[in-house]
């Protein structure tokens, strides 16, 4: 089974969610999208399938930093050009499964998705 987790290295969602992974013997790769970037393909299809509310996370410090215009009327384009300018805002982890999407981190939902 192909597991990729999405996030950033120093989190700390991303390391409860890694350290989960890794108790119940899942492998995955790991993608630091703020060292190694994400492309728009990526957004794209998290966007169609989580929707836009999940994938960007308007509550983290790099959003709430934005000048006020910058956040309103935010329009699917706008907001896929602010996560590819700056991947922390993107929600963490995303974790791609057997053809699910997991975004956010609860031990509940993981376990329910891996059998466990």
């Amino acid at each position: 089974m192909t597991v990729t987790i999405y996030g950033i290295k120093n989190c700390d969602t991303m390391k409860k969610a890694r350290s989960w992974l890794e108790a119940h013997d899942v492998a995955c790769a790991f993608h630091d999208y703020k060292a190694s970037g994400i492309d728009r393909a990526h957004l794209d299809a998290w966007i169609d399938e989580a929707g836009l509310d999940t994938v960007l996370n308007r509550a983290g410090t790099t959003f709430r930093k934005l000048p006020e215009a910058e956040r309103q009327n935010l329009t699917r384009e706008k907001a896929i050009a602010l996560m590819l300018d700056q991947p922390s805002m993107i929600k963490r982890p995303v974790l791609e499964t057997k053809g699910k999407l997991l975004v956010g981190f609860k031990p509940e939902i993981y376990a329910g998705a891996f059998g466990r």
